[in-house]
Formats: C-alpha cells, structure tokens, sequence
C-alpha cells in the first residue's frame, strides 16, 4: 500500500512511500481509507511545532472516513464494509479525558500515535465510530476534529439555547461548523474574518453579523451589532493576546472556549472585566467518542452539510498543506481511494 511518511519534521522530508499493507489483531480493524480531511494541527505536527515523542518514520493526519476491510478476533462492533470515521481521542470513550495534574492526556491520532494518511491503517475498533449515513466519504471525514470540537463547546459543555449569541472566529473547519450547529440551535451568530469575500460566504451559510477584524476594533462592533449584550458563546480560534477582546466581547455570564493557537500558546487577557462578567473560560480537547457518535445523530438529524473547500488527490498532500496554511473556507479534504469517494 501507498502511505505518507516523514523522516524528520519539516514539509519538505514528506515522502510518499510504499509500505506493507497491516493486518487487523485481535480487537482491530483493517480500514480502507477513502478520505482524510486536514487540520491546523496537522500542519504543526509536520512542522514539529507540537513538541517531540514521535517514532520516525511517521505518517501524519489523524481525521479519516473510509470502510472496514477486515475485522480481527473478537470485534462485535462493526463488521466487513461498514463505514467509520476516526474518533481523535484513543480509549477516551466518556467523561473526563484520561491523565492528571502532572500528566495531562496528550495520545491523540496523528501525533504522537501514528496517522491515517494511508490507503489501509488497522485500529482497535473502540477507535471508530460508524459515519453518518447521510453524508459521503469525503463530507464524513470532516467531522471527528473540526466538528466534534464546535459540537462540544456549543452544546455538549457549552449547553446552547435558542435566543443566544454565538461569535465564531474565522472561517475555516471549526467556525464553520460552529456556525452551522449555532443556526440549528436557534442561536444568532457573528463571523469574525480579515476577509470580506469569507464573511459573506458565511452569512451565506447561515451566520447573521460578518465583522471584519481588521477594519477597526472588532469587539466594540461585536458588542454594537448585540445591543450592548455581547456573546454568549465565543470561539476562540485565534489563542494568544486576542483573549483580551473575546473577553472585552463576551456577555455577562458568557462562554469562551479556547480551540485554536494560530496567534500563540500564551493567553493574556485582563483579569478584572473577566471577573466582573463572571465568565467561564473552557479548553477544548476535541472529545470523547459518545460525543462523536452525539455529533453524528445530530448531522444525520438536521441534514448538516460540511463545507470543503476543496479536496486533492493523494499524491497532492504538499500542496493539500499549502493550501491549508494560506486559509481554507471550510475543510481540506485528501482524495485517499478515488473508487470510494462521492
């Protein structure tokens, strides 16, 4: 089979290479891949941002959609030509994440456990969840990070209501579905984007405010374009300094959840205005895998469709990468198994 490898970090040491095709164990799967999408992490891991444990060679991407080839001793979940997707998380299957204090969980698909971008990988099937019936391959393949992420943050910690106001950063994988989650729930959402052209492709996905970030202060448009209010709901994807205004944005009694690190690991935000709003400020680890399956109902429920901006053969991963560190609108998605994808 054809996989993906990097000796040593860095885009330019991707290879790819031919490999044995492996063989399900007892409790595995043997998943022929069909598609894989790309996340922001995935660019990271490439690049070695993400610190160190990994086992070179190493193949990267942790989101796949693809179907059951063979089944080993003892798997009663799925059987021969099911269709999974990947849930992010190995073994965390509800409640708390595994880990302590000292050592939080950090064994995730992808890096440091090995990737998906493969025409076959064997995985224990706790690891899978079955994929949406209502969406194809290349659509499923979005959801384990990008959509479990927003699905947890809005509704299964986040609790959202009808009425509510959601403010979602950006328009790539997680703020889009942010979006379209928010609309379904009856909630009134605003885009932040330095693009124009993106923020009204958002309104025309559903989001009801568009602000350009960069043409002035965004969070005192925010807090105009709400009456004063504020959100009661932020996705915070930018990370580092850009806390102080989520926080200056947020309603009182409001929700940030902290998703992305595009501007830094380092939060900074000013202590007294988050004291005095009493907000709840929530790190997001994608989710557990009853969350996944959650998240799967409901697509399959209020017909959600993913957006993907656009999808690469697998040969294509470089520029895939490319294409995701300029800004998608939406998804990436990597063509694995051309016969399987609709």
């Amino acid at each position: 089979m054809k996989a993906w490898t990097i000796d040593s970090f860095g885009r330019d040491n991707l290879k790819l290479v031919e490999l044995a095709r492996p063989e399900p164990g007892p409790g595995d799967v043997l998943v022929q891949v069909a598609n894989v999408s790309l996340n922001y992490r995935d660019q990271l891991v490439v690049e070695g941002k993400l610190g160190g444990g990994f086992d070179f060679p190493f193949t990267p991407g942790s989101d796949l959609a693809g179907r059951v080839a063979a089944c080993g001793a003892g798997v009663t979940r799925f059987s021969v030509g099911d269709r999974v997707i990947s849930s992010y998380v190995p073994g965390w299957i509800d409640g708390l994440p595994p880990g302590s204090a000292a050592r939080p969980y950090t064994t995730t698909m992808g890096g440091p456990l090995p990737g998906v971008l493969a025409e076959f990988v064997a995985l224990p099937a706790d690891w899978l969840v079955r994929a949406p019936g209502s969406l194809s391959d290349a659509q499923a393949s979005t959801l384990p990070v990008a959509g479990v992420t927003a699905w947890i943050a809005l509704v299964e910690a986040g609790r959202l209501r009808a009425g509510q106001t959601v403010l979602v950063q950006g328009t790539g994988g997680v703020a889009l579905f942010g979006v379209q989650i928010a609309r379904a729930h009856g909630a009134r959402v605003i885009v932040t984007s330095s693009d124009d052209g993106k923020l009204e492709l958002a309104k025309a996905l559903g989001a009801h405010i568009g602000v350009n970030r960069t043409a002035g202060d965004w969070a005192k448009a925010v807090i105009e374009a709400t009456d004063g209010r504020g959100a009661d709901h932020i996705l915070e994807i930018a990370g580092g300094a850009n806390l102080a205004k989520s926080v200056e944005a947020a309603a009182v009694g409001g929700q940030i959840s902290i998703i992305g690190i595009i501007e830094g690991l380092d939060l900074t935000a000013p202590a007294l205005p988050l004291m005095l709003k009493q907000l709840v400020i929530r790190g997001v680890f994608v989710g557990h895998r009853r969350a996944t399956e959650d998240f799967v109902a409901a697509v399959e429920t209020i017909g959600l469709q993913p957006v993907i901006d656009r999808r690469y053969p697998f040969e294509a991963l470089p520029e895939a990468l490319a294409h995701l560190a300029r800004g998608p609108f939406g998804k990436i998605v990597v063509d694995v198994a051309q016969a399987q994808n609709g």
